[in-house]
């Protein structure tokens, strides 16, 4: 159950950290929603991190935790054409995962 609540916790990460990018665009204005939505994702995120660090150890937990996230965090902003898809960003998020799924394993 730790490990389920750590992966989420990590996609929590990657909804965060969208909300972000949404709250503060360059038009300068902030917006309510996404900021709203910015500050319940990251308490639940590092909430769900702190529960999985019960029964995960710390180094495994936040290195799954970040890779996640980041490979999420990445998968959305190419996505939405923020970010481009070329193929050393996609060979290393990756590799990246695969370190993250090697944790799993090992652990």
């Amino acid at each position: 159950m730790s490990w389920l609540i750590l992966v989420l916790s990590g996609a929590l990460e990657a909804v965060w950290a969208a909300a972000l990018h949404r709250a503060f665009q360059a038009s300068g204005r902030r917006r309510l929603v996404p900021a709203a939505v910015f500050l319940v994702a990251v308490a639940a995120s590092t909430g769900g991190l702190a529960a999985a660090m019960q029964s995960i150890p710390t180094g495994t937990a936040y290195a799954v935790w970040v890779g996640v996230g980041v490979v999420l965090t990445s998968a959305y902003a190419m996505a939405t054409r923020v970010e481009r898809p070329t193929a050393a960003r996609l060979f290393l998020l990756s590799g990246i995962a695969a370190c993250v799924v090697g944790l799993k394993v090992v652990a």
